[in-house]
Formats: structure tokens, sequence, C-alpha cells
């Protein structure tokens, strides 16, 4: 056990989630009724599809993989793969609790019943459609597949690296097909995460690195 927490001793870095959780189930609880709508009219031509709730499910295996792969492969990557998500989940508490937000997309019936729709129904049961901006699910995917991407072992195995940018496009694209978000949640998204691949994976690892030790 001592020779094991030596060697994994950046799991520290998962202290991270005792104050992301009860922020963001604080969030959930308190956020209901009074919040900003989040709406464009692109997003009502956006069609409801049930289907897509297969890879907004895959969602969380494919974070908890990619995260425990680097963890256990490569504590540098690792590092900066947390310190990519976990800024953004941040700004993302940040923005929720300053700005409360929310969507009214979702369709009071459907279409077809089936099991997707069923899954859909549960999906809807447990997350409300508050503190969506900007998407998590949007941001986070694209974090995975940018951490893959860049690490030589990943990036060579062709299954892999275009296996992951292939969920990574259908989980954004599940957001809105769900209507679990608005269009407005995932350019942001996808935005901050293009400022935080500057900021991260265009600096030299090295600094990133003691960065990530330091304020993660």
């Amino acid at each position: 056990m001592k020779t094991f927490l030596k060697k994994y001793k950046h799991a520290w870095v998962f202290l991270y989630g005792l104050i992301y959780l009860p922020w963001f189930f604080y969030l959930e609880q308190h956020v209901t009724t009074k919040f900003h709508v989040i709406h464009t009219p692109l997003d009502d031509k956006i069609p409801f599809i049930e289907y897509f709730i297969v890879p907004y499910m895959l969602w969380f295996a494919f974070i908890a993989v990619t995260i425990g792969y680097f963890f256990f492969c490569n504590t540098n990557e690792f590092y900066r793969l947390c310190l990519f998500l976990f800024t953004g989940m941040t700004i993302f508490l940040i923005v929720s609790t300053l700005y409360p937000n929310g969507q009214l997309l979702r369709p009071d019936t459907f279409a077809r019943e089936n099991i997707f729709v069923d899954m859909v129904r549960t999906l809807y049961a447990t997350d409300t459609p508050t503190n969506i901006l900007p998407s998590i699910h949007v941001y986070n995917s694209l974090g995975a597949y940018i951490a893959i991407s860049h690490n030589q072992k990943l990036r060579e195995n062709t299954l892999i690296h275009y296996g992951s940018l292939a969920l990574t496009v259908l989980i954004i694209l599940s957001t809105m097909f769900l209507k679990q978000h608005s269009v407005i949640d995932v350019l942001l998204a996808g935005a901050m995460g293009a400022v935080m691949y500057v900021l991260v994976y265009m600096r030299e690892p090295s600094k990133v690195t003691k960065v990530a030790e330091q304020t993660v």
C-alpha cells in the first residue's frame, strides 16, 4: 500500500471532487425556477432524436477511462488533462452561480415509444434543465479527445484516435438532439476549450505540469 501511494501520489488531484460536487449539487437544488433562459432560433430547428442518448451516456465512460488511462500511464499528461478539465469545470460553476441559467427545449411528449425514449425520460427525471452554460458534456469531451490526440501512443492507434474523435463529435451532437443544451452552450464550450487548449497544450509541458501541480 505504501508503494502504491508513493507511485500514485498524484491522486491528490481527485480532491477537486470535494469542491466541485457539493457546489454543483447546490446549484442543481437551488437554481430551479428563476434563471435566464438560454435559447436561439436554431435550437427550434434541431429535431429531437432519442437515439443520441447512447453517445450522451457513453460520455461518462469516455471521461472516466481517459482520466484513468493517464492517471496510471502518464503522470505529466494526467496533470495537463486535469488542469484543462478542472479549470473549465470551475469556470462553469462560477458562471452558473453568477448567471443562473437554463433552457426550455425539452419536449413534453414523444413521437415514438422505445427503450431510447425511456432512457431519455430517466435522464430528464434525474438531470434538471438548468446550469447548462457552457456545456460540460461538450467541454470535457473536447478535453479528453485533445489529451488522446496529444499522446503519441494513443494517437498512433488508429482505432483509438479516430474512434475517440467520432465519439466526441457524437457526444457534442447529442447534447443538442436530446434537447439537453442550446447551441449557445455548445459554442461557448468550444470557445472555452480553444482558449484552454492554447494555455495548456501549446505551452512547454514542464511549465504546464508545474502549474497543474500547484493549482489543480
